[in-house]
Parts: C-alpha cells; structure tokens; sequence
C-alpha cells in the first residue's frame, strides 16, 4: 500500500457504488479543510521569521512628502537588493505572497464542494482563546503532513516561531520539499504516510481530524484530486455531484479594478483562481485541478501526480505558466520616493525575480545565503536577535537617509532621536514583550476571524491593511525586543457590556489617566467583523454615509484602493481638494465591514488629505447606539494635522457632550512614538 519510491500516479477509480458516496464526500471534504489549515500554517511561521531579519525601511507615498529621509524599524522589499539581509528577505517575502494566494485558491476549492473553511479554532491550529498551537519548542509535527521525527534528515528541527536561523532553514525546506526527496527522507516510516485512495477504513462520521499524514503537501494536493476524479456508476464524478455554483469565490490578486485604479491588473493572468459559475460542470473539475497543480508547481515544482487527474485522465502533468506577470505587479504595485515620485517597484522586483523558481529551490537558496561565512559587511546575514545579542541600541542616524534635513522635517512628526530613545526605552520596560505579543496575536487573530465570514459573504472585503499592520506589529516586536511575538498568548476579547473608547484609544471612563494606548481587548478585530464599533478607531475616517475601505488616514482606503476611491467623482487620498463630505469618527464605524488595524496609533500618523468629521456620542447599553452630536461639533481636520491631535479633539467633545472632563491632552507614550505610521 505505501511505498518508499514514487510511482506512477495510481489508476482513477471509475465505477464506484453509489453507496460510498457518503464515505468518499466526508473524506474530500475533510481534505479541504487539512488544504486550508496547512496553507494557513506556513503564514505566520514565514511571516514572523522574515521580520527577524534586521533592517529598516522608508515610508512613502504618491504626493506624499511627509517622511522624506526617514527610515523605520523592520525590513521590507527592495527594489535593487545588495546585502544578504535584502536578497533573504525579498526570497522569503515571494513564497509569504504566494502562500496567501494559496489559500485563497484552498478556500475557494473548499467552498466549491460545501465546505466553509476554518481560520480559527476549527483549523486546528489555534486553541479556543485564540492563541496558536502548532508552533512550540517541542513541536515537530507539521500539520496534516508530517512528523518531523520520523524523517531521516529532519529529526532536530523544530516546528517553533523563531528567527531566520539554521532550523527555519531546514523547517521551510522540509514543509516544502518534493515528493521524491520525502519519501527518502520517511523510507524508515513510510507506512504512515502517503496513504491511497480511498482512505482505508474511513468512514461517513469521520472528518479533519481523523485524516491520514499526507508526507508532502503536494502528496495532499494529489489526493484529493483524485477524490474529485471518483468517477461512479452513474457516469458522474465526485466533482460533479458536489460541485455548488453558488458557492462564495474571494479573489484579492487577480481582481482587476480597471484603468485608473489600484489593482489595474492580474497578478496571475495564464491560469484562474476561482471557480465562474457561468463555466461548464466538465471545465470546472480542469480548473480546480489547474488550481491544485498551480499550488503544487510553485511549493515543490512538481504537479506531475496531480496533472494525471485532469478531465479525460491526461498522462502528462499539466505545465501552463504559474508565474506572475512582471508588467502586473509594478502597475498594481507602484513604488514612490521621499519627494512623492515614482520608482522601481520594490513588491514587483521581490516577487518577479523568484518567479521562475519554487519554494523549495528559493528556500534552498536563503539557506545558502544564511550559510555564508563572508566577514565583509552586508554579505553576511543578521537578525534583530543577533543585533541585540550584540549589545547593539538604536541611534537617530539609524532612522536617517541622505535626504534627511532637521530644518525641513515635519513638525508633527518625532524627531529620529526621540522615536531611537522611545524604542531604546521599550527595550527596558518589563511589559513590553508581553503587551506586543498580545497585540501581534490579537491583530492575526483580527485577520483569521474576519476570515471566517469572508468566505461565507460574498460582498465582504478581504482585511488587506489587517494583514500589513499585524506584519507591522511583528516587525516591531522584533526591532525593539530581539525576540519573536509569542502567539501562543491567549488574546482576551472585549466585553460587550462595556464601552471602551470614544477614539484612537481614548477610554471614555479613565479621564485623562491614561489615554494613549487602546486596550489590549481592543486590537480590533478589523475589516469585516464591526468588532471596532464604539470600541476605539485607527484614525481612517470614512464617508459618514458609510463604506469605504480602511488603509490611510483620512482617505478611507487601503494603499490598494486609494486611487480609485472618490466622492462625487473627486480623489480623497492625493488628488483635488475633497468636496464638502461629512467623514465619521472612527469609534462608530460606519464602515461596517471594512473597520481599521492600528493598535496603539503611531505619533506619526498624518492626513494626507482634508475634511469634515461628523462626531458621535454613544449609549451606555451593549448595543452602544451612536448619537450624532449637532453639526456645530463637526470637525474639520486638514492635510498634515496628526491624527492623534485630532482624535484628542473629538475626545473632548465627546466627553463635553457626556458632562465628563477630559483634562490635558497627554505627551505620545513610547509605544506610540516607536510606532511607524501606516500607508
């Protein structure tokens, strides 16, 4: 049954009972399920260990000179790399780019045949108070995959969030590696893995957690191919009896917003990444066998077992072109300098230049680049662990580039020698490590939450600048502590009966106390959910009429969408002066499903356009119905004013309404300070 050796792609199985179809239905769909979890997986494991690598980046935007010369702590994509910590984490932030297209397209593949995929609890990575539970220390289990144990080669590593080090080396390689060298690797344990179908002994009653070990994510890919590729005795295929037209497709890459807009173009124009239920039954089942040959070619560069499975049982692996379109990705994502003006892409440079090759190749090449012994500065690799092992403290000339003047600088904006002391300071504070864990945890559980009903509301939005801002928060655990967040931490969820936050983590009941950092319960469950409601903001105001999509100050979009968004046909980020528009305060959230990511808000957030905010006081019963203060109260803020200025003005008013006292605006903490502003 199990062999040490690949084979030939096993037979289709073609007229089956009828009466297993109950047996073979629960199996594939727990199949979907094991696809979601394992992309899921790999998200913050990337993730967390690309942010280890020590660096900084600058801040930019289109017309935006507010940041001219500064640099913030964290690395990001760079259009000419030149150090190994540039060429490593440019490797590494294509396959983080692509395993979310991988999920995208698991999702949709699971939603096509009835399932509705789990991010959270249900995913069996993360315990029921939201803290996750695959990685550890201890931890040598891959989900659905692989016990690292059983293997030849990769007995030692462990399955844990840590910097890019010689065990996430071989971690990246052993989760990615083809089918041939996984077999060799378990040819001591091969009769627990790489199992045929049907599953033997599976039964109707069974689900995710009972399936077998796959030994490969491809081998998993190849399988429930061939559990779509049933074909019975009726003539129809697994596919086509459980195939729902109806069923929610998501696309964030190849979505095109037309001519003028953020995402002008498909990322990935030569294959599909969701199901038209406008197509026929028969082109359906080629599609998401293409979809399951795209995942498998760019992870291990082998979709041959896969290929097998397509309509017609073709015998030869299925080869289009699974790779990004250059042109594509620098009109979807430009670049721009500090005077505002457009670059070389840095996301198009990262992601094209790997395009040619699979994960596993280009984690073999990061390997390569860790492995180096070179004593020149910047051909050697460094993480932020390594950094502050070294005694190492963050200096203004850190957070400098040649551009910088003092005497031009933004006003509103800390100066690099207050926010290198801020992030020196946090460095020391006891309470730092824990209270940063908490918010990277709770602003990935913001992502997967809203995740769960993206794929069940067709019209709901994917939480984009959540998944910049929770990167944000890794990145800055890592530039200040040397250590990554612990997601293990349980992420308290705010009380419904209580009313947190009037703005930007003012809370209503403290005074003038402590008014600098939103509660910990308040990380904002983001873009989606509504969970922000009452309960807080992030400084992105939007239409009071409602809608929008959160991202940038005062424009009410992701750096996506940000082009495309207008009032009355006038631009809201960038372009003309916006028209007479009433924006509400953040707290009341009338951009139900797309909400807002920024725990605490940075001292350096500024609007990069004008307006008029509408403010809002609300009840003290759990629903927290909001009351329009009079039109006399509205707020007018304009291009440059710091939003926390004016969160603190709406405060004030608010709490005049209420009959409280609101006190002294306080001086910035050194957590807001230290953070950098989102784009």
């Amino acid at each position: 049954m199990y062999a040490a050796l690949p084979e030939a792609p096993q037979e289709a199985i073609k007229n089956r009972p009828l009466d297993l179809l109950a047996t073979d239905t629960a199996a594939v769909r727990a199949i979907a399920q094991a696809a979601v979890s394992v992309e899921l997986f790999t998200i913050p494991l990337y993730m967390t260990s690309m942010y280890s690598i020590q660096g900084t980046h600058q801040i930019n935007s289109k017309g935006n000179m507010f940041y001219k010369g500064r640099e913030w702590p964290g690395l990001a994509p760079t259009a000419r790399p030149h150090t190994a910590n540039q060429k490593a984490f440019n490797i590494i932030f294509s396959v983080f780019i692509q395993e979310m297209l991988h999920l995208q397209m698991a999702a949709n593949l699971a939603t096509a045949i009835g399932v509705t995929p789990d991010f959270t609890s249900g995913s069996g990575s993360q315990n029921k108070n939201r803290g996750w539970t695959c990685y550890g220390e201890n931890n040598s289990v891959i989900p659905c995959i692989v016990n690292l144990k059983d293997t030849h080669s990769y007995q030692h590593v462990r399955v844990n969030l840590e910097a890019l080090n010689h065990n996430q080396a071989d971690l990246f390689l052993a989760i990615e590696q083809p089918e041939k060298q996984a077999r060799e690797q378990l040819r001591a344990n091969a009769h627990k893995y790489f199992p045929q179908v049907p599953f033997a002994g599976w039964t109707p009653s069974k689900g995710f957690g009972d399936l077998p070990m796959f030994g490969t994510i491809g081998y998993m890919y190849e399988c429930y191919a061939k559990y779509i590729s049933i074909e019975y005795a009726d003539g129809q295929t697994l596919w086509d009896k459980l195939f729902v037209r109806t069923a929610v497709q998501q696309d964030m890459f190849n979505v095109r917003s037309g001519p003028g807009g953020s995402h002008p173009e498909a990322e990935y124009p030569k294959f599909k990444t969701l199901f038209d239920p406008e197509d026929k039954l028969s082109d359906q089942h080629t599609k998401a066998i293409d979809m399951m040959c795209a995942i498998t070619d760019q992870g291990e560069g082998n979709a041959t077992g896969i290929g097998f499975y397509r309509r017609h049982h073709l015998l030869k692996a299925v080869q289009p072109d699974y790779r990004e379109s250059d042109s594509a990705l620098k009109a979807d994502y430009p670049s721009y300098n500090g005077d505002g003006k457009p670059v070389e892409s840095a996301t198009a440079v990262a992601r094209f230049d790997s395009a040619a090759y699979d994960h596993y190749e280009r984690f073999m090449t990061v390997k390569a680049i860790l492995e180096s012994r070179s004593e020149i500065v910047g051909e050697r690799l460094i993480t932020w662990e390594q950094w502050h092992a070294a005694g190492h403290a963050w200096t203004k000339e850190m957070l400098t580039n040649h551009e910088y003047h003092a005497e031009t600088a933004h006003k509103n904006i800390p100066a690099p020698e207050e926010v290198a002391g801020a992030l020196n300071r946090l460095k020391l504070a006891k309470a730092t490590y824990q209270t940063l864990s908490q918010v990277s945890a709770g602003s990935i559980y913001g992502i997967t939450s809203v995740l769960n009903t993206y794929w069940q509301n067709q019209k709901q939005d994917f939480p984009y600048p959540s998944m910049v801002g929770s990167g944000d928060r890794i990145s800055i655990c890592w530039a200040i502590t040397g250590k990554a967040p612990d997601l293990i931490v349980d992420v308290p969820l705010p009380d419904p009966a209580v009313l947190y936050h009037a703005c930007q983590g003012m809370d209503l009941n403290a005074g003038a106390k402590d008014q600098n950092c939103a509660a910990i319960a308040v990380y904002h469950t983001c873009r989606g959910s509504n969970g922000c409601h009452a309960q807080g903001g992030c400084g992105f105001v939007q239409p009071d009429s409602g809608g929008g999509s959160c991202g940038g100050s005062g424009c009410g979009q992701s750096a996506k969408a940000a082009a495309a968004t207008t009032t009355h046909g006038q631009n809201l980020c960038g372009g003309p002066k916006p028209p007479a528009s009433l924006y509400s305060a953040p707290s009341d959230n009338k951009c139900k499903s797309f909400g807002g990511c920024a725990v605490p808000i940075s001292a350096s957030q500024l609007y990069p356009s004008s307006g008029s905010m509408q403010l809002y006081n609300f009840a003290d019963t759990p629903e927290h119905k909001s009351e329009p203060l009079p039109a006399s109260d509205n707020l007018n803020f304009a291009n440059g004013d710091a939003v926390y200025d004016v969160a603190w003005a709406a405060y004030q008013r608010v709490m005049k309404e209420r009959g409280l006292p609101s006190g002294e605006k306080p001086a910035p903490n050194d957590l807001r300070i230290a953070m950098p502003p989102s784009t």
